[in-house]
């Protein structure tokens, strides 16, 4: 059973895949729902983890 730690740590290791593809982006600016879908696409991809 997953532990307050292990949250933590996931939703770190989330917010540091979202920082990548921004900085490792071409654009300099994202709209709202650019930054959802990238969200989403995130979420389905640990999902399938």
């Amino acid at each position: 059973m997953p532990t307050e730690k292990d949250y933590r740590t996931i939703e770190k290791a989330t917010l540091y895949d979202l920082r990548l593809i921004f900085t490792n982006g071409e654009k300099e600016t994202y709209t709202k729902e650019e930054i959802v879908e990238l969200l989403d696409k995130i979420a389905m991809a640990k999902d399938q983890e």
